[in-house]
């Protein structure tokens, strides 16, 4: 399930997409992008940020760090304004929402 992309910036859009690439949960050597953690991202006109993501189950061991970094790398981005996290598990997450370079990693595929 691909992340829900709303934009009013497309180029910053891009940047915080490659920022959420670079974050890892610690326990699965794949990036929360392509883990399918990130449900939405939406970017203002004004340049704030608010990214909807979940984790793995709500028992996850970085349910406490995990979010709080990705919105502090979030607000370091050249551009943006305000980041802001929502944190959910609706929908609960499951292996199929990884992307195929995620499923390929972790020798699903």
């Amino acid at each position: 399930m691909p992340a829900a992309i709303i934009s009013d910036n497309t180029e910053l859009t891009q940047k915080v997409i490659d920022v959420l690439k670079t974050i890892y949960d610690p326990e699965i050597p794949v990036d929360i992008w392509e883990l399918g953690l990130i449900y939405e991202v939406k970017v203002s006109a004004e340049a704030e940020v608010k990214v909807t993501m979940t984790l793995t189950s709500p028992s996850c061991p970085v349910a406490e760090t995990l979010p709080p970094e990705t919105e502090e790398k979030l607000r370091s981005i050249d551009g943006v304004k305000t980041a802001k996290i929502e944190l959910t598990f609706e929908p609960p997450w499951e292996k199929d929402m990884m992307s195929e370079v995620a499923q390929l990693e972790l020798g699903f595929m």
